[in-house]
């Protein structure tokens, strides 16, 4: 049923479109334009994008929108956006761990940026990342920028993106714009329930806005399918599976029923999957009988809104397995996104949204 070549265009034009963390408004209006010219009822919120067909109430998916890049914070300053959105700083006493700044110093290094108006998404300059170093005084992560003195505090400053597709394999900032391609194609399928794009997951806060909606509107639910990227350490990993789900996350337990009911569905389809807390339970076991450190069963947006809501707003997730985690070289391949999008459309049509 997918319109491949739509799917790939449509896909092609996100990832070229900037959404760093905290300043995602300028792909707000992207998704905005996409889904209008389907015909589809697009209302904002803060931080939240709500799109519903004609059968709002049938089913019910969650996407985060936003990816890494940089912020300006003072005169030819850089700092990762996602901190800085969080506000994860020594001076609040909520410090970016040590092991966690180590590992972002290099993985940048000579990659093009590009900075944008957060509103309208005007370019406003080009530049390629220099270095990253810890300044010493605010126990922060400051990157060198080449091109881009002339900018003022507070414009966002996006990785220069753009879609590979070689030998099987899409390669970008896949998370999590590779979810919101696939819910804007579902519209374009046919889908008439409710698709949520939220801002602000990588610094923690999206949860936030798509649980007001909820209280908003004074109704819960049991059925909210969120759909995300999930890392894996190489492709031999990553490639055990089509899709990945989970029974819980480092937050909460997700719905038993719903999980069940998207089980059934890939046996049903012939879809291989893997629960990824089983996973890292098994990696877990391994990593204590040699004496290493155990993995975070991680967090996700949607067990922070469950353990906030305290079980007023469930559901479950769905995941694309890929690797390369938050690199501008993150991968899917082509079997799993295909296999991603057969589910939803299964998934939607057995809830009568179609």
């Amino acid at each position: 049923m997918q319109r491949a070549d739509h799917f790939i265009d449509l896909l092609k034009e996100l990832v070229r479109t900037p959404c760093v963390v905290g300043a995602e408004h300028a792909f707000f209006r992207a998704l905005q334009r996409e889904l209008e010219e389907l015909g589809v009822q697009v209302t904002w919120y803060e931080g939240l994008l709500v799109a519903r067909g004609r059968k709002p109430g049938a089913a019910m998916f969650s996407a985060h929108i936003d990816r890494h890049g940089l912020i300006c914070t003072g005169p030819n300053e850089f700092q990762y956006a996602a901190f800085v959105a969080g506000h994860r700083s020594d001076l609040l006493g909520n410090s970016v761990s040590e092991k966690l700044m180590t590992k972002i110093v290099n993985r940048f290094q000579g990659v093009p940026v590009m900075a944008y108006q957060p509103w309208a998404g005007s370019y406003l300059g080009a530049g390629v990342i220099e270095g990253a170093y810890v300044c010493e005084y605010r126990n922060n992560l400051i990157f060198e920028v080449d091109g881009l003195a002339h900018l003022v505090a507070g414009t966002p400053v996006a990785f220069r993106d753009r879609l590979s597709i070689a030998g099987g394999i899409l390669s970008a900032q896949l998370d999590n714009v590779l979810s919101a391609a696939h819910l804007v194609h579902l519209f374009a399928l046919g889908y008439q329930g409710t698709a949520f794009f939220t801002a602000q997951e990588e610094s923690g806060s999206s949860w936030r806005y798509l649980l007001e909606w909820f209280r908003r509107f004074d109704g819960g639910t049991e059925r909210l399918l969120v759909l995300d990227t999930s890392p894996y350490p190489d492709r031999a990993a990553a490639d055990c599976q089509d899709v990945v789900l989970r029974r819980r996350d480092v937050n909460a337990d997700f719905h038993p029923g719903t999980t069940e009911k998207l089980e059934a569905l890939c046996q049903e389809a012939g879809i291989r999957y893997t629960f990824k807390d089983a996973y890292i339970d098994a990696q877990n076991q391994l990593a204590e009988s040699q004496g290493q450190e155990p993995q975070s069963l991680g967090s996700t947006e949607l067990g922070r809104i469950v353990a906030a809501s305290r079980g007023f707003v469930q559901g479950t997730t769905l995941q694309i397995p890929t690797t390369g985690y938050h690199t501008m070289e993150e991968s899917a391949t082509v079997l799993a996104s295909n296999a991603f999008s057969r589910l939803l459309v299964l998934w939607a049509e057995r809830a009568g949204a179609f």
